[in-house]
């Protein structure tokens, strides 16, 4: 058939109609918009209004100007370090785009093959596409055969067999089925063969296209942590805000009602002046938005930013590259992970993995065939494929043939013995006829035959036994005997064989040798293996509450297969489905039965987005896996997605996670960093709020008692400024424990303040209210200070106090269990940090003068401050062993 081609007025009549080849384009976001997007953070946006307040004061020199340094610097460092990181992760189009732009392509055009820029492609083009080449468009073949590579678009290694479509074919999947050997897919590389491929779709509505298209969607959701701290947020916006109001109140009461003696008349004639009442009124103002200010724990945004920066390096030396930080602490909260087969739970190669003699004798390696048998396996190997072995040692590599070849020739290549023969004529493998052959002359003159089970066996009537002599098969055919029941059993294994026979017959042109007298030398299987490290980490990871399930275009029997080597199935309910089932089931029915699923084969790049979906609208954190362009837009949809480091670039940028060494092991440490990093963000919490509720307590009730604030204003400024920042160090640091991966996941919706987090927060600060009562009022307290008139040296030891209560309370927090220091050695920074903050506060007290209201203190003065501050340890562990004990007792 001459294929001609469209000519200039076809072409531009086709433009017109169907559009060009090319994907269209979305605006992207640029780095200051994300950088302004970022600022809508709910803890951010309450820095920002209380640095707006504290630069007001301090423009009136109410405050002092480094409280809003402090803050200023919170807000950028924790803003830009996020921005940074997303921004980068915003290129996956164009990478897309640049992608598909490289491409050339061969075109009948006027009669003539012309090459031309696959952008200029129309429908009803047709293209010439030859070993080596990139599909431009989606299309099907008028002429010719092919073998093409599509694991860019479906994950899959195995090539797939492309054939010219016959005349009454009807389309059964709408167009998207990789499987489907008359269809061709734009980003496919063709293997093998020479094709004229007509194209059908081009630009957004090819597979490709489509794929661009979702990629494009700005369809992501908030991260389980910034749920958590909106509503963290919004709680303490509430408590800071009523607890300045009242303290702003109770410091008014203080200073017209008690320090008038209650008495109405001289309560009138202080109201009377107006300028006295009207400073005591600012001063209270201050106090209560100072009192605001301090509620916000504004180094936790600098914490999540310092921990996960910490732990991007660790995670860094065990072979996982993060992307965009939120993804790791949302690791940590996966309900569901949706996991790629090839190269994540399986290696992503083909390989030949056992070897079967003619009496059904398994050998798993190359090198237990030895003897006659296995110079005759070695010739069949060597001598009967397209692939080479080149280089030596370290260096050898099989390259050249199809997979299936080179995994054959692998399995003999690292013996290092090619037996010397000539090739004087060959038969390359075809599908059709599924078989390849050779014949040589050399020390034997053979022809060698390697095919699919069902071609070879029926017409081997011996076998070649461990001295390379035939042997008689004792029924007269191979295919009765029990070689046929082990190949049964390697096929539920999901392994591929292929036969391997001897004829001594010459090859009759293109056609095998005459008769039904040849030997069996045996048969090999090949399969991509399951990684020995993924069964356990599938382990692991059930073990964490993480339910996996894994996609795959694999038939189902190959599917199965795999999932139960790897460990997937849990249950007797569990479900496998193909994507026509699972494109029959509603949304509602595969809601219903999404906690049964554990695996979808044969599945389309268009089910791995809706799994993903409907697993979020379930209130599930769903987890994405995969390599391919397929892939990327539910990798983008996903509330964390895992890219393959050996996967496509489109992949990785699409990921907010790149697995460098493609192993389902570092998606099990990921988890456990996430992890480590939310349990580190809630140790914190803990610490601060805990000082928060302690000060504002202390604020409140001091005034009703008829007594100035504890805290000085400069006081406050400095707990707030030093504790939130240096802490937010020391908490960064805390070590990845393996017990983290027996906790069951939070849910989306799970506040991040726990009740035994309340129970902690409760019972610290009010011990330190407690205590600070008991150590302005308590007389055998205040006998051991100095008397001065207006009880400096008292406030001083307060002050003092109230930080050492906060250092003490600090292991209280850090650790889960009854044993302050477990792991203390892990987190050298903590031990740093702390000596930092308690040599700080010594040198304060000694230095801060009028400034911090400090006047230093003697042996004596310290030792009470000391004991009373340690006291939080004992009560602290009381009450650790409450909750012990009631968790204990049986429901």
């Amino acid at each position: 058939m001459e294929i001609l081609g469209l000519d200039d007025t076809q072409v531009r009549a086709s433009r017109a109609q169907y559009g060009e080849n090319r994907i269209t384009e979305k605006m992207q976001e640029g780095f200051w918009m994300k950088f302004r997007t970022n600022l809508g953070d709910p803890m951010i946006r309450i820095l920002c209004v209380a640095l707006a307040v504290n630069v007001l004061f301090a423009i009136l020199g109410q405050t002092r100007w480094y409280e809003s340094l402090g803050i200023a610097a919170a807000v950028l460092l924790a803003t830009l370090v996020s921005t940074f990181s997303e921004y980068r992760n915003e290129n996956a189009f164009r990478r897309l785009q640049a992608e598909a732009a490289a491409i050339r392509c061969k075109v009948y055009r006027n009669g003539e093959i012309v090459e031309l820029p696959i952008t200029e492609l129309v429908v009803d083009d047709c293209v010439l596409l030859q070993a080596g080449d990139r599909v431009p468009a989606d299309g099907a073949l008028v002429r010719g055969s092919l073998k093409v590579d599509q694991s860019i678009l479906n994950g899959e290694a195995k090539e797939a067999e492309k054939v010219v479509m016959p005349e009454n074919y009807i389309e059964q999947n709408g167009g998207m089925d990789f499987l489907d050997p008359y269809q061709v897919f734009c980003g496919s590389v063709v293997c093998t063969g020479n094709a004229v491929m007509r194209v059908t779709t081009v630009g957004d509505h090819s597979v490709y296209g489509q794929i661009a298209g979702e990629l494009q969607v700005d369809s992501e959701r908030d991260s389980p942590l910034k749920v958590k701290l909106t509503r963290l947020a919004g709680g303490i916006s509430r408590f800071g805000y009523i607890g300045g109001v009242g303290i702003a109140l109770a410091v008014l009461f203080e200073r017209i009602v008690v320090r008038n003696g209650f008495d109405s008349a001289r309560i009138l004639a202080y109201c009377a002046n107006w300028m006295g009442l009207l400073n005591q009124l600012v001063e209270a103002v201050i106090l209560a938005v100072i009192i605001i200010v301090m509620a916000v724990p504004e180094g936790l945004p600098l914490m999540i930013a310092i921990v996960s920066a910490l732990n991007m390096g660790r995670m860094l030396r065990d072979h996982v590259l993060v992307r965009k930080i939120s993804g790791i602490e949302t690791a940590g909260s996966l309900n569901i992970l949706f996991s790629d087969k090839t190269g994540t739970i399986t290696k992503g190669k083909l390989e030949a993995v056992i070897f079967l003699d003619g009496q059904g004798r398994a050998y798993p390696s190359y090198d237990e065939v030895v003897g006659g048998l296995g110079r005759i396996l070695a010739l069949s190997l060597h001598h009967n494929t397209d692939a080479v072995v080149t280089g030596e040692g370290k260096n050898m590599r099989v390259v050249g043939g199809n997979a299936t070849e080179r995994a054959i020739l692998s399995f003999a290549a690292r013996r290092n013995e090619a037996p010397h023969a000539a090739t004087i004529h060959s038969i390359p493998f075809d599908s059709a006829n599924k078989y390849s052959a050779a014949q040589i002359e050399g020390e034997r003159t053979l022809t060698l035959i390697k095919g699919a089970p069902e071609t070879i066996l029926p017409r081997c009537r011996s076998y070649y036994d461990a001295h390379g002599r035939p042997q008689p098969y004792a029924h007269g055919l191979c295919a009765d005997g029990c070689v046929v029941a082990h190949i049964d059993a390697l096929a539920h294994r999901a392994i591929r064989v292929l036969a391997l026979a001897v004829s001594h017959q010459p090859l009759r042109g293109d056609a095998l040798p005459e008769g039904d007298d040849w030997t069996l030398v045996g048969v090999i299987g090949i399969r991509d293996e399951v990684r020995p490290e993924s069964v356990e980490a599938i382990r692991e990871v059930h073990g964490a509450g993480v339910q996996v399930v894994m996609i795959t275009g694999d038939r189902r029997e190959t599917a199965v297969a795999i999932a139960r080597e790897a460990g997937l199935f849990t249950g007797n309910d569990d479900l496998v489905l193909t994507s026509d089932e699972l494109a029959r089931l509603s949304d509602v029915h595969v809601k219903a039965k999404m906690r049964q699923i554990r695996v979808v084969a044969r599945a389309l790049p268009s089910d791995k987005s809706r799994l993903v979906r409907l697993a979020q609208e379930m209130g599930l954190v769903a987890g994405m896996t995969g390599d391919g362009v397929n892939d990327s837009p539910a990798l983008k949809l996903a509330d964390v997605g895992f890219a393959m480091g050996g996967g496509t670039e489109v992949a990785k940028e699409a990921g907010d996670i790149v697995i460098m060494d493609d192993n389902f092991s570092s998606i099990d440490k990921t988890i456990l960093y996430g992890r480590t990093i939310f349990n580190s963000i809630r140790k914190f919490i803990v610490f601060q709020l805990t000082i928060n509720v302690a000060a504002v307590l202390l604020s409140l009730v001091a005034p009703f008692l008829g007594m100035d604030n504890p805290l000085s204003i400069m006081q406050i400024l400095w707990v707030n400024l030093v504790m939130d920042t240096l802490a937010a160090l020391a908490f960064g640091g805390e070590p990845a424990l393996r017990r983290y991966m027996q906790e069951r996941p939070k849910r989306r919706d799970e506040a991040i303040v726990s009740r035994s987090m309340w129970s902690s927060i409760l019972t610290g600060s009010l011990w330190i209210f407690a205590m600070g009562m008991v150590f302005l009022y308590a007389p055998f307290v205040r006998g051991w200070f100095r008397p001065a008139a207006d009880a400096r040296y008292l406030y001083t030891g307060f002050f003092a106090f109230f930080i050492f209560s906060a250092v003490c309370n600090a292991f209280n927090a850090r650790a889960d269990t009854a044993r302050l220091f477990e792991h203390l050695g892990r987190n050298k920074v903590f031990l740093q940090i702390i000596a930092l903050i308690v040599t700080v506060q010594i040198g304060m007290t000694y230095l801060g003068g009028t400034v911090l209201r400090c006047y230093g203190l003697h042996a004596r003065e310290w030792l009470v401050v000391i004991l009373l501050a340690l006291s939080i340890l004992p009560v602290d562990l009381l009450r650790k062993a409450i909750l012990v004990r009631r968790r204990s007792r049986p429901s």
